[in-house]
């Protein structure tokens, strides 16, 4: 996911109006998108087992400098490989086996030549040095880059964020979603005096000869490259522990100072009840061995594994605001569960293209309704997903264009969880539906997929033939129409506005306030109605992101 600025409908509008940009013609694909969003030859020839990131960050001149070492396993027999970095950054040099090799650089995308064949089975290792003045966000978290910022009290308060953008904007790595890598130890130094917070567990701090502290973390899990990140800052930090499925996960708080006594009774009333039903609809926390931590950001908020993101003023909702119109949404922090959930879906489970990545967004959009059905009740998280309905643009498809880097449109967040709560409706068994959300994170655990995988697998768990339900949801801008007559006590009905083939069956009222299911396809069917049903209170369920029209 993804300022202290106009934030009510940030969420929203950002994300529709870039992406509408990009789909309807105004934005022309380069090479410079393909070298970003393909994997080509020269990426799948390596599998990235193991990064060292020892980065210093000089907050006075907002410069950067470190290096990064990648430890791999060769796929196929090479002698030549891209990683990337931003062209704003300068590579001073990368050393294989203790010598210089020569490298060239295109955009974003630096080739380097080892000048002999790598074997393919081989583990082998080079390091990238660099340096700069890493791209400055604007609107942070939507359009990615450092935040240079300062606390209340004046102090220095710096982070990153970068999902869209890349994580090539601030460090060198093989920037695609499709590899992540195995493990990472992340080394950042900051001044003295100042803390440094980043994903996974401290190892060590060490005190440098320049003033600098190192501070190290490694994290023992999959990590894709945008979720690596730091937060630089006055904190405290306080521990706790939650009695999860595979035991005790440890939980670490990390509040600026000056927060600190608002910050602690704000996320208690979140954070152990949200553990508690992402676990039971989710399977256990996927990153138990890194533990899991709620850091505050000088931005809104993102998913950075075990190091959760989190700029939400402590105030209730989306900056005090409820997204659902309802008055549910209002019942907890909007960032802390919606950045939370994206630790199952979005890091635990990762889409290897991010114009897959409603797959992130719309079950974690979904897990608000599930947190707030475990908090509240049922009908109070069905009449959430409901409410969040007027936030569904139906600019642009869901899904995005494949291999150039583009994510599909802002409607991936509504419009996708409407379309999961329509499945369950579907499925009609919640301990199915239930046995499918966790079947996803046990079968993809620490994996990345597409979403034709996604969609795959929930139609063989379910039994359900739902290739049309995702075609018209994920793969058009049409929201599908039931035309209905009534009459001599008969209804007859067929859908429209909608993809060739189209048989979604649905729930009406055909003999009282009950809702009976009936089977629409693009053609007419009839079938007999109790004499208590005219076009007057005839009603379609409301769990349905559907239109109906009477003729």
């Amino acid at each position: 996911m993804k300022k202290i600025l106009y934030l009510t409908l940030a969420l929203l509008s950002y994300t529709q109006l870039s992406n509408a940009q990009l789909l309807t013609g105004k934005k022309k694909f380069n090479r410079a998108d393909s070298l970003r969003g393909t994997l080509s030859a020269l990426r799948s020839c390596y599998d990235i087992n193991y990064y060292h990131l020892d980065v210093k960050v000089d907050i006075d001149q907002k410069f950067i400098s470190g290096s990064n070492e990648f430890q791999f396993r060769a796929t196929q027999d090479f002698s030549k490989l891209q990683f990337d970095l931003f062209e704003n950054l300068r590579v001073e040099k990368v050393v294989y086996k203790n010598k210089n090799v020569p490298f060239k650089r295109e955009f974003n995308a630096v080739f380097v030549d080892f000048q002999q064949t790598i074997t393919k089975g081989s583990k082998e290792s080079f390091t990238v040095f660099y340096s700069g003045n890493p791209i400055i966000a604007k609107t942070p978290p939507w359009d990615g880059g450092f935040i240079f910022s300062k606390d209340k009290s004046g102090n220095p308060w710096v982070s990153v964020a970068c999902q869209g953008l890349g994580a090539s904007s601030w460090w060198p790595n093989k920037d695609h979603q499709s590899d992540e890598v195995d493990s990472i130890l992340i080394s950042i130094s900051v001044p003295k005096g100042l803390q440094e917070v980043s994903n996974g567990r401290l190892r060590s701090t060490e005190a440098l000869s320049d003033g600098y502290t190192r501070y190290n973390w490694f994290v023992g899990n999959p990590i894709n490259n945008y979720n690596v990140s730091f937060y630089i800052g006055k904190y405290a930090h306080w521990t706790d522990q939650y009695a999860g499925e595979k035991g005790n996960l440890s939980i670490d708080y990390w509040s600026l100072k000056e927060d600190s006594t608002k910050a602690r009774p704000h996320w208690d009333a979140d954070v152990k009840p949200m553990l508690k039903s992402f676990e039971h609809w989710f399977g256990p926390y996927p990153f138990y061995e890194d533990g899991y931590k709620l850091v505050q950001a000088p931005h809104l908020g993102m998913e950075h594994q075990s190091a959760v993101a989190y700029g939400n003023l402590f105030k209730m909702g989306y900056l005090g605001r409820d997204l659902s119109g309802t008055g549910w949404g209002m019942k907890f922090d909007f960032i802390t569960i919606h950045e939370s959930g994206h630790e199952w879906f979005g890091n635990n489970i990762t889409t290897k293209d991010i114009a897959d990545m409603w797959v992130h967004e719309a079950f974690t959009n979904y897990s608000e309704a599930l947190f707030t059905e475990s908090t509240q009740g049922k009908e109070a998280g069905s009449a959430y997903v409901i409410g969040i309905r007027k936030n569904i643009a139906n600019d642009v498809p869901v899904i995005g264009i494949y291999d150039v880097n583009h994510e599909g449109s802002g409607d991936m967040y509504y419009k996708g969880a409407n379309m999961i709560h329509m499945i369950r409706q579907l499925i009609n068994d919640d301990e199915k539906f239930r046995a499918i959300l966790r079947g996803l994170n046990k079968t993809f655990y620490h994996q990345t997929v597409t979403t034709r995988q996604v969609e795959q697998y929930i139609m063989k768990q379910s039994g359900l033939k739902l290739e049309k339900v995702f075609d018209q949801y994920l793969r058009t801008t049409m929201v599908p129409v039931l035309e209905y007559k009534i009459e001599n006590g008969k209804l007859s009905y067929r859908w429209t506005s909608c993809v060739k083939g189209f048989d979604m069956p649905l729930k009406v009222t055909l003999k009282d306030e009950r809702f009976s299911s009936i089977y629409p396809t693009t053609a007419w069917k009839t079938t007999a109605l109790s004499n208590q049903i005219n076009k007057d209170n005839f009603k379609a369920d409301p769990n349905f992101y559907i239109k109906i029209k009477n003729l």
